[in-house]
């Protein structure tokens, strides 16, 4: 135990954002350079190493949260990474972006603020960055075994580095013109600057991986094709259909997927654009949906210099502690105030769009809304609630259904759906099609990327099984594996 009186002394202290009219006019990330340094060696000793550490059960990767926290409160850094590394390929971006489930289930949590874990990840991270600690890993020995991943995002990536350090010849198919998935063009970069990206992938190419962009399986190349080609197939395209909103008005211009918008202010920080082709400046905006894609938009149209911001949630506002249905360890539906939410703009709960108003030339002008509330397990609208808002530039962030189904892929490998349009797979990540694997949102659905990057280690595992007979890789999760909710 690093400090066995830590959680007796030491308060809970996060990371220090930027002021606000500051990091608004930038797009960097919103986290002061170095400010968690001088606090966080104090902030890991609150960790109590328990016996039964619940924060291995938050975590579906499986990190050795209280080894790694000694490490850091002794500030034996290089020790640190290599515990860190041990059951994360990518913890730069799990510092970054995931939600912290391992501090919702930390023990100390119980009845006071939680481990800062996700703020020790990313300083063990930056600073092994930092001193060279990260190094690559090429296998001692070719397989001569090849294997094909599509998709590039947290899941594809993790699988093919798994796959490559075991010693098979792997290549990476992207369709954007850059490596990254969602990570590259679906997170701002005041979320997390690319770099850290551009970093793993140097690392990966002197490791042996290959990649190939600009690649869209199914339409530049045919899946059948693909698979005589290689030994083995895996499938990470994400889930990537996104939820529309057919409602009146629904055709008007302004009116874009999350996935349209984000992308471009991305690119206009890659230098491919002066100035994103959507852009929020002078409009009032209005984002659909109210998880972290709609904070994302949010973000963005801050920095983009939009007149006003309204995001709109469907569901009710969830309390600020936990609810009594919603017991520690789970992950609870809590409020959050996000950095985007920080710099500005309203948020609406219990609210439905009715319809979009536009004017003559077409455009979108105003979103009409209904206050909605749940009456005997359904949503019902409130008569007499009824009211508009203008809208200039509306983003429709309300999730993903399932993998893409236009490019051919999943009818050219002739691939088995579940019932919720995901694809199908069996406890080793092995779909219908002998040789072909899914991991990631393909065959969960949508989720986190704490759960893809698992996915990506358990299905390199299958694959590396089904070419060589047996396998020392690690499986954090089986397919079936679910978060721990209530």
């Amino acid at each position: 135990m690093a400090d066995p009186k830590g959680f007796l002394t030491t308060g809970r202290e996060v990371a220090e954002t930027r002021p606000v009219e500051e990091r608004v006019s930038d797009w960097n990330e919103v986290y002061k350079p170095g400010s968690l340094l001088p606090i966080i060696s104090k902030q890991a000793g609150r960790c109590m190493d328990c016996g039964i550490p619940f924060c291995h059960n938050g975590c579906p990767l499986g990190n050795l949260i209280p080894e790694w926290n000694d490490y850091a409160y002794r500030e034996d850094w290089t020790e640190a990474s290599e515990r860190l590394h041990a059951t994360n390929n990518f913890p730069e971006f799990t510092g970054r972006l995931c939600p912290a489930p391992c501090e919702s289930a930390c023990v100390l949590g119980i009845n006071q603020p939680a481990v800062t874990i996700k703020n020790v990840e990313v300083t063990i991270i930056d600073k092994a960055w930092e001193t060279g600690d990260v190094t690559p890993q090429p296998p001692d020995r070719l397989s001569g075994k090849t294997v094909a991943v599509i998709g590039s995002g947290p899941a594809g990536l993790a699988a093919a580095q798994q796959l490559t350090r075991a010693g098979h010849t792997v290549a990476v198919y992207e369709r954007a013109d850059r490596i990254g998935g969602l990570l590259r063009y679906g997170i701002p970069e005041f979320k997390m600057e690319k770099r850290h990206i551009n970093l793993r992938i140097e690392q990966m190419r002197a490791e042996g991986t290959k990649f190939r962009t600009e690649v869209e399986i199914g339409r530049d190349i045919d899946a059948p094709k693909l698979r005589r080609r290689y030994d083995a197939v895996v499938i990470a395209a994400g889930s990537t259909t996104a939820r529309d909103l057919p409602v009146p008005g629904r055709e008007l211009s302004g009116i874009h997927q999350a996935m349209e918008y984000l992308p471009l202010s991305n690119k206009v920080q890659e230098g491919d654009f002066v100035s994103s082709p959507i852009s929020a400046e002078g409009k009032h905006v209005v984002v659909i949906g109210g998880g972290d894609t709609g904070a994302d938009c949010v973000g963005t149209a801050h920095r983009q210099g939009a007149a006003s911001v309204t995001q709109l949630e469907i569901m009710a506002k969830p309390g600020e502690e936990r609810s009594p249905n919603q017991p520690w360890p789970t992950f609870p539906m809590l409020y959050k105030v996000t950095s985007a939410h920080e710099e500005g703009g309203e948020r609406l709960y219990s609210v439905s769009t009715t319809h979009f108003e536009g004017d003559e030339d077409g455009n979108v002008q105003w979103l009409h809304m209904i206050e909605v509330e749940f009456k005997d397990g359904k949503l019902e609208q409130k008569p007499g609630t009824e009211r508009k808002i203008p809208a200039q530039l509306v983003t429709l962030a309300m999730g993903f259904t399932g993998i893409d189904r236009e490019n051919g892929l999943v009818e050219q490998f002739g691939l088995e759906l579940d019932e919720r349009g995901n694809v199908a797979r069996d406890a080793d990540f092995a779909t219908n099609v002998p040789g072909v694997y899914v991991a990631g949102d393909a065959g969960r659905g949508q989720s986190l990327i704490v759960w893809a990057i698992a996915e990506g280690r358990s299905a390199a595992r299958g694959v590396d099984r089904f070419l060589t007979g047996v396998s020392s890789l690690p499986a954090p999760i089986r397919p079936t594996d679910r978060a721990l909710t209530v």
